[in-house]
Order: structure tokens, then C-alpha cells, then sequence
């Protein structure tokens, strides 16, 4: 009888599939909106078999996707990213074709883009055949993030690259059609892991966190906490006519931002699940597979606001919910805005069971969850507007749930507006969807099937 370890990141939520499936003509139960015509994709890390990564962020790329259309659940289908680093070449820091691109999944100027932030975009079709290397006409030569914002008012997207060698961060803009108009190094930036960043509707937003490239640091992910590194947050104007400022915050560190905005005092605010360093070297040890650090990924990053004011220079602080919560997302026609609702799951911890999808009100403090029960895991919960819809929450959130006691999964729609409710609809996966980082909502193009 074996006595090895099992890898946290490779059992239990985590255990990948070891092929690729196509199911047709999916059972539903309740009934689908209609405006749900579209595709909804969601990739992760997902090793071939006999491949055990050094860390969860090494693991190779899957993307899962369902076709839904007039009520019906056409398809579902799962199909690894076809690079390099999946055939078995090594990725050393500088080969920006090799990637993983396993971590979010954008729809773009008629492009689907599989995302991992130390590479180059690779394209993949409506139906996850990989296309290849997609570096917008050659005019991108550096990483991108896999956490790109598209401005709601013009459709452009903004992006960076940041690397541990200089020039540290650059900013980039691509039109709505795709072309890059934009191409900026931006000053004072350190080597520190930028995973995301924020759009106002005035300005971009980085985060220089003290999770900072350690070259000691042998995992596959060569970054650690570095307590005598200054958090910072760094404010550029959109408009290109001033430098950036950078502000001095507490000591802590942001994967995931929930959403930026400019509040009624003229100050920027940045929302979203911080990491103390007790937290985030917890979590650590989880990616990496550290004896004794089974079961959640996320141990103890809570909602939090930093509130940055331009005419004094000062920034504060202050915690809005104690639950651990990651993955927050938003209705994204507030993406820069004052938005009211965020969405995340809650993770086991702070006297809550088990895994929720949570709503949280920044106006009132107000939870409401969703508990998704026994043996489920939940993933990203992705907005989608409802028709018709007047206020922020009008709409539905959809999530790939894991079942590790039935083995099953379900693309879950619950109504955003109030998740006390009962789903509004379940479509039956034909498979485990093992758990995953990012994804969206692509809702059909006029004129595309």
C-alpha cells in the first residue's frame, strides 16, 4: 500500500483529467434565460498524467467550456492549450512562447486569448482548438497580465507586463479593434509580483506588494514575502499628461482586485482580498505542496479598501468583512465605477463551513451567501447583466461547481440579485470539472453562432 503524500493542487478539488471530452445536448434542471446565448469558459491548471508540478501555478493549461443557446446547454468540452510547455519544453524565465497560459481566458476584438502573465496571449477558437501565439501584429514583445481590464466606455484594453529585471512594469492600451496604442514604461516600479492591477475611469492602478522575486526561492515561482520591501500602490493618469505617484500602504499583498474607483472626495479607492504575510505565506505552502498544508488554497485573505488621496499624499486603510474570501468579481459595467455589490467565494474559516458563493454590499456591510453544501467547491462566479436590467445586481452569476462525493460538476446560474434564492438553473456536466482560477461570459457576437 502506497504511503506517498498526496499534492494538495493534484487531489481531492484539484485532481486534473487525465483527457479531452465533448459532450452534446446537456440536461438542464430549472430553466436557462434566455439572454444566456454564449459561451462560458474557464481555464486552470490541469498536469498531464505522471506530471507532478513544483508549484499549482506550473501546472499545464484546460480550458473548460459550455455552449449555451436558446435555453439549451449545446455543449460542453475541455481541451488543453496546445504549447510548447505542454509538449515538454521548460519554461526558464525568458521564453515568452512557452506558456502554461492557464490562467484566464479573455474574449477580445473578435479573439479568444488564453493567459498566463510571464508569456505572450496564445489564441484558441470558439471551440478550444488551439490557434497559436498571438502577439497583436508583433507590437506586443513582452509578457502580458493575465488580468487585463477592458474600459466598459470605449472597449479598449488595458494590460501590463512586469518582470523581475528592468524596465519592471510597462503599461500597454489596445484598441477595441486590437491594436496597441499605447506602449509605456512606467518609472519607480520594483520587482515585486504584480499578478493584477485596477482601471478608474481616470487612471490605472498598480500594485507594488512585497511578494518580491527571490531567486532563493526554488519552487518554479521564484518569488517570496520580503517584510523590509515598502507596499506601495502607484496612480498614472489615463491621459498620459502626468508620471505616476506611488503610495506608500501597509504592509500586505493583493492578488485579485475587486474593482478601483474614484469616490466623492476626488480620492482613489482599491478594493479586494489582502494577504497579511502569515496569510499569504499560508497559502504558499499550499501552491507549492508543503507537507501539512492540505485541504483550502486561500487561508485567510480578507476584503479589504485602501483609500489613496491625491492632494495630501496620504493613504489609509480599513478592513470590510473578515471572511476568507478570493476570486471577487463584479458586474464589469463597473469596472472603474463606484460599484455597491462584489462577488467571491467564501473559503472555509473564520466560523464559516464549507464553501460559498458570497455577495457582499459595500454600502451596508451585508452579506448573503450561498452555500453550496458537502463536497462542493465552487468556482469564480462570472456576471452576467440580465436584459433589461435597471440596477447593478440585475442579472445572474454563473460558476462551475466540483462535486468530489458524486464526482460530477454543474455549470451553476444563480440569480445576482439575491443569492438566497434557489439556482435559477443547473446544467449537468458530462464530467469532473476539477477546480480552476479564471474565466468569463462571452455572450454571442451579432451575426455568430
Amino acid at each position: 500500500m502506497s504511503t506517498e503524500r498526496p499534492v494538495p493542487y493534484l487531489s481531492g478539488h484539484y485532481e486534473p483529467v487525465a483527457d479531452e471530452i465533448t459532450g452534446h445536448e446537456l440536461t438542464i434542471n430549472g430553466t436557462l434565460p434566455p439572454e444566456l446565448n454564449g459561451r462560458y469558459f474557464r481555464n486552470g491548471h490541469n498536469p498531464k498524467p505522471g506530471i507532478t508540478p513544483s508549484h499549482w501555478f506550473r501546472g499545464e493549461g484546460m480550458i473548460h467550456g459550455v455552449r449555451l443557446h436558446n435555453g439549451r446547454a449545446e455543449w460542453y468540452r475541455n481541451r488543453w492549450v496546445k504549447t510548447p510547455f505542454l509538449e515538454g519544453v521548460p519554461f526558464t524565465g525568458v521564453e515568452l512562447e512557452v506558456s502554461a497560459a492557464a490562467t484566464n481566458i479573455i474574449f477580445h476584438a473578435g479573439k479568444y486569448l488564453a493567459l498566463q502573465e510571464a508569456n505572450l496571449p496564445w489564441q484558441v477558437s470558439s471551440e478550444l482548438e488551439t490557434i497559436g501565439i498571438y502577439d497583436f501584429d508583433g507590437k506586443l514583445t513582452t509578457s502580458m497580465t493575465a488580468h487585463p481590464k477592458e474600459d466598459p466606455v470605449t472597449g479598449g484594453l488595458h494590460f501590463f507586463s512586469y518582470s523581475p529585471y528592468p524596465p519592471h512594469l510597462t503599461y500597454y492600451v489596445a484598441s477595441a479593434a486590437g491594436e496597441i496604442i499605447r506602449a509605456e514604461q512606467i518609472e519607480g516600479a520594483g520587482p515585486s509580483l504584480m499578478h493584477d492591477f485596477a482601471l478608474t475611469g481616470e487612471h490605472a492602478v498598480f500594485l507594488d506588494f512585497p511578494v518580491v522575486f527571490n531567486q532563493q526561492e526554488h519552487s518554479g515561482i521564484p518569488y517570496r514575502w520580503d517584510a523590509d520591501y515598502q507596499a506601495r500602490i502607484g496612480v498614472l493618469p489615463r491621459n498620459g499628461h502626468a508620471g505616476i505617484t506611488w503610495f506608500q500602504v501597509d504592509q500586505a499583498a493583493l492578488l485579485h482586485v475587486t474593482n478601483a474607483y474614484i469616490d466623492r472626495q476626488s480620492r482613489v479607492v482599491v478594493e479586494g482580498p489582502r494577504y497579511d504575510q502569515a496569510a499569504w505565506e499560508t497559502s504558499w505552502k499550499w501552491w507549492v505542496g508543503a507537507p501539512g498544508y492540505g485541504g483550502s488554497p486561500d487561508a485567510g485573505s480578507t476584503f479589504h479598501r485602501w483609500i489613496l488621496d491625491p492632494a495630501t499624499g496620504r493613504a489609509t486603510n480599513e478592513p470590510l468583512d473578515d471572511l476568507a474570501t478570493e476570486f471577487p468579481s463584479i458586474n464589469d459595467d463597473f469596472t472603474g465605477a463606484i460599484n455597491k455589490y462584489s462577488y467571491s467565494i467564501a473559503f472555509p474559516g473564520a466560523g464559516h463551513e464549507g464553501y460559498s458563493t458570497i455577495k457582499f454590499d459595500t454600502d451596508t456591510g451585508e452579506r448573503q451567501l450561498f452555500h453550496h453544501g458537502a463536497g462542493r467547491m465552487p468556482g469564480e462566479a462570472v456576471f452576467v447583466p440580465a436584459v433589461g436590467g435597471t440596477r447593478e445586481d440585475d442579472g445572474y452569476l454563473l460558476t462551475i461547481v466540483s462535486d468530489t462525493q458524486a464526482n460530477a460538476s454543474q455549470l451553476l446560474v444563480l440569480d445576482a440579485g439575491d443569492l438566497r434564492k434557489d439556482p435559477v438553473a443547473s446544467v449537468e456536466l458530462p464530467r469532473r470539472v476539477p477546480a480552476g482560477i479564471h474565466g468569463h461570459w462571452i455572450a454571442d457576437q451579432e451575426g455568430s453562432l
